[in-house]
């Protein structure tokens, strides 16, 4: 067969170019440590890194929203603990206030005091995280979920943010917290039901908080405790509001201060020397707020009324009772909030593990490994050397360089 020289010198031209490109590519595998650049390199690889890097970056996005929840929700369990503390501060000021031998300037010394505390629960409420979410605004809906509306005809503190707040995730935790199931739905009175005396008492007759003996019992109606001067004599009936019946047993009793009643499964403490016409009032509980607990023991402070003292110790017994329940609801949403930094802590660490697995998965399909890409460097190089030489001796080959 005859090879022409033209044909000769196109094909190792051709050859020198392609050992020329793939030690080019060599090298650049080396600079890069890559050891798929495209995916024409390595199809399936190339396929599968691709997977792996889009799940790495789901999982550094995941990563982002946790550290921002665990920003908000530390900022959270911190203003739980000062709200606590406040709390605290409250209630060692309603024990202070029970004093019966404070004159009115101590006493409206306590109520400011008590007042300035409700202002700075009100601040804790209304608190903001670095972004500038509330976090305790439940799911939104307003920046200040707490708004005071003690005026002279105000109602108390409103919640204005949506009650409820978002679940936690396999991979993400609230970024704030119900503040109405924190502050706004505290047990009024003892839980079951609360005492109160009548508007226009005028006698000393106060009651305690009241227990509960016998939850079955418990008929749900309101109930009065009339006093009444018969003969000389101080006697009491207890009504069933509800029904407009007197209780049997429980009608026209010889009153005897400390005595203790009980009916339909419930029980509390007379005492006090009552005036004909005084009543007690009994009425299942409702939910109240701890802001509205502070502003009563305020008003109980500051009341002029003729049964000044006994209103106050039965106020001041019942928004004692109150506020521990809203300290025990404050201090179970700090523990739920701590729980979560715990979880946040254990899948910080779980997605981070995550993330170096991944990125091990693509390094394993990827990168090159560098003592067999120097290997094969070196190979290429010489093989284009001798390539190279060679050119130059064949080139020189031809019919007329042997023509005499």
């Amino acid at each position: 067969m005859r090879v022409a020289t033209a044909n000769s010198y196109d094909n190792t031209i051709a050859l020198l170019a392609r050992r020329q490109a793939e030690l080019a590519t060599q090298q650049e595998r080396l600079a890069t440590g890559k050891r798929v650049l495209k995916p024409s390199d390595d199809p399936v690889a190339a396929t599968l890194s691709e997977t792996a890097q889009n799940r790495r970056t789901r999982v550094e996005s995941d990563l982002r929203a946790l550290e921002a929840s665990r920003t908000s929700l530390q900022q959270a369990e911190s203003g739980l603990a000062e709200s606590g503390e406040l709390i605290q501060r409250v209630r060692d000021l309603f024990i202070t206030a029970g004093n019966g031998t404070f004159s009115a300037s101590e006493r409206e010394d306590v109520a400011r005091q008590l007042e300035g505390l409700r202002e700075q629960l009100i601040d804790v409420a209304n608190r903001k995280d670095n972004a500038g979410r509330t976090l305790f605004g439940g799911l939104g809906g307003s920046s200040i979920p707490f708004v005071d509306l003690y005026t002279p005809t105000g109602a108390g503190v409103q919640f204005d943010g949506l009650r409820g707040q978002t679940a936690a995730g396999a991979a993400s935790l609230p970024q704030s917290l119900d503040g109405h199931a924190i502050w706004m739905s505290v047990p009024g009175g003892n839980g079951a039901f609360t005492t109160s005396l009548g508007t226009g008492n005028t006698g000393g007759v106060s009651a305690s908080v009241g227990t509960v003996t016998d939850p079955a019992l418990l008929t749900g109606n309101d109930y009065r405790i009339d006093f009444a001067d018969v003969a000389g004599e101080m006697q009491f009936t207890v009504v069933n509001v509800t029904t407009n019946t007197p209780m049997a047993g429980l009608t026209d009793v010889p009153y005897v201060a400390g005595r203790t009643v009980q009916f339909d499964g419930l029980s509390l403490q007379l005492s006090g020397r009552p005036a004909a016409g005084d009543t007690v009032e009994i009425a299942p509980s409702t939910p109240t707020d701890i802001f509205s607990v502070v502003q009563n023991a305020i008003n109980a402070l500051r009341d002029t009324s003729p049964n000044r003292g006994a209103l106050q110790t039965t106020e001041m017994a019942r928004a004692l009772t109150e506020l521990d329940a809203g300290h025990d609801r404050v201090l179970l949403a700090r523990g739920r909030a701590g729980e979560w930094l715990n979880r946040a802590d254990s899948l910080d660490t779980l997605m981070e593990n995550r993330v170096v697995d991944y990125k091990t998965e693509q390094s394993r399909l990827e990168d090159l490994d560098l003592v067999k890409g120097i290997s094969d460097f070196q190979s290429q190089q010489l093989a284009l050397e001798a390539a190279l030489k060679s050119y130059a001796q064949v080139q020189r080959l031809s019919l007329f360089q042997v023509i005499n």
